[in-house]
């Protein structure tokens, strides 16, 4: 993925991690302040146990990326925060699980205020409406379960045939010492 390219559906941001802020803020957000919430809330997705993430600002202004099309996540949980600036209209809708979608599906919509932070499945399909005006900038953080996907890769839905790859991974191990390892195993379907 090109730099300053958060993922595979926006073009402007940046991934966190290429400004060295992984292990001075996503990791201690995630262990200290999250998982402990995403234990109650989220206990069928490995909210005890989430030791991965990937975290990622995007970006929506006129003549750039207005809006974001219905999707689901490659985590568990998803942090999602407007960081701000002035935006109107721009508004995050939800609808079913990846796993169960309905013959109709059925959205809700929430407005997305500026320092106000989403928690959400990361299976849940959801989207962003187009903003009108101004520019609005999201924080994303991606937690990930390796005692979840080490039994079903949620982007496949198949027990995972793993591959080893550099860098801090889709979540798919950690090493048994609790450190971070040098190479991580990823789902070759992915």
């Amino acid at each position: 993925m090109p730099k300053g390219r958060p993922n595979t559906m926006n073009n402007y941001g940046v991934l966190l991690n290429e400004l060295g802020l992984d292990e001075a803020f996503i990791t201690p957000l995630r262990e200290k302040y999250l998982q402990p919430i995403t234990a109650l809330l989220y206990p069928d997705l490995g909210g005890d146990s989430l030791d991965s993430h990937k975290a990622f600002v995007v970006k929506y202004a006129l003549h750039q990326d207005l809006d974001l099309s219905c999707h689901y996540d490659n985590a568990e949980v998803t942090l999602n925060v407007s960081l701000g600036k002035e935006f109107t209209e721009g508004n995050l809708y939800f609808g079913d699980f990846q796993q169960a979608p309905s013959p109709v599906p059925r959205y809700i919509e929430i407005e997305h205020v500026v320092s106000h932070g989403l928690l959400h499945r990361g299976g849940q399909m959801h989207g962003s409406l187009p903003i009108t005006s101004g520019e609005r900038w999201n924080l994303i953080v991606w937690m990930r379960s390796s005692a979840i996907r080490n039994q079903l890769c949620p982007m496949c839905n198949k027990k995972p045939q793993l591959v080893e790859a550099e860098g801090f991974g889709d979540g798919f191990t950690r090493s048994p010492e609790g450190d971070e390892p040098e190479t991580v195993d990823l789902c070759s379907v992915l």
